[in-house]
């Protein structure tokens, strides 16, 4: 079994930052990606950023170039810095992780980011 606990979202005027956490705990070895989800109001829940157990990172085509996703040495922290901001990222974001590529097993329990602008 794995944890993810997220914080650090908020409220932030356009243009602004913020970085999101999440903390992984339980049996962290098993897991092979982990990733940022979000959800806006109304809207299906669509995959940000991912980053892979070897480094690799990819991104929605709404956020390159903006947002960075990251992870610590130990593997236990994973970031998602958010530049240049735009009231269309607003929505609940969300910490996941596979242990099998493509199935995303574990979830955290969200955190609100909210753009104004």
């Amino acid at each position: 079994q794995v944890r993810l606990v997220e914080s650090g979202g908020g409220l932030v005027t356009a243009g602004g930052s913020l970085r999101l956490s999440c903390v992984a705990s339980g049996d962290i070895g098993s897991l092979v990606t982990m990733g940022w989800y979000r959800q806006a109001l109304g809207k299906e829940r669509e995959l940000v950023a991912q980053i892979t157990s070897d480094g690799t990172t990819t991104y929605a085509d709404s956020v390159k170039g903006r947002f960075t996703v990251s992870r610590d040495n130990a593997k236990t922290t994973m970031y998602l810095q958010m530049n240049s901001l735009k009231p269309e990222d607003t929505a609940v974001y969300y910490c996941a992780a596979c242990i099998v590529v493509g199935h995303w097993d574990y979830w955290g329990q969200g955190t609100q980011v909210t753009v104004s602008s």
